[in-house]
């Protein structure tokens, strides 16, 4: 399948992202770097994304504040499919105790496969489905804030790769990801 232009952002660092706990469809608010990394990505946005693109973004506190910031002056469309992957039970728990409670699922540093086997909770299978159906939806290019795993599904679609490919994509906050036509392009004010 073939998608429009889009710029994929993840929303800044939170209270929790710094504790180290799974948000999941808990929120947790911007600390002052988040909101800082959500200003780079306005910046970046300026400099590469055509004004007239909608913004659409998770309703979570934590992604509708990053498009705010990311995107002044700009109405903001939510969609609960644009939403991180539920946790289940490990919502609100530390990645450390988690790691502790099922070593086996961290065998690899870089594995996310873990995010598969919350107990309760949503499921690659089912994030990937979720996240296709949204994008089928696009009529054209498109700025989309949304949350780190969420947005390497939406990723994985727009690269034409299988689900189990999200965890080889890079994350990040603060920074900006541009797909074109089966190619995705880092922005970031760093590089």
């Amino acid at each position: 399948m073939t998608y429009p232009d889009l710029m994929i952002l993840r929303h800044g660092e939170t209270e929790w992202n710094r504790e180290g706990r799974m948000q999941g469809e808990r929120d947790s608010p911007l600390t002052d770097l988040g909101r800082a990394q959500a200003a780079a990505q306005a910046r970046l946005l300026a400099a590469h994304a055509p004004d007239d693109w909608p913004v659409w973004s998770s309703p979570q506190g934590r992604a509708f504040e990053t498009a705010r910031i990311a995107r002044p002056g700009h109405d903001i469309i939510t969609d609960a499919r644009l939403v991180e992957i539920r946790m289940g039970v490990w919502t609100g728990a530390l990645r450390t105790d988690i790691a502790r409670q099922a070593p086996h699922l961290f065998d690899h540093d870089t594995d996310l496969t873990w995010y598969d086997h919350a107990p309760g909770g949503e499921g690659l299978e089912a994030l990937y489905a979720r996240t296709g159906a949204f994008l089928q939806t696009l009529a054209g290019p498109a700025v989309l804030v949304t949350h780190g795993i969420t947005s390497r599904m939406l990723r994985c679609h727009a690269l034409g790769l299988a689900p189990g490919a999200f965890a080889d994509l890079p994350g990040g906050q603060g920074v900006v990801y541009h797909l074109s036509g089966g190619v995705q392009t880092l922005l970031s004010e760093e590089a």
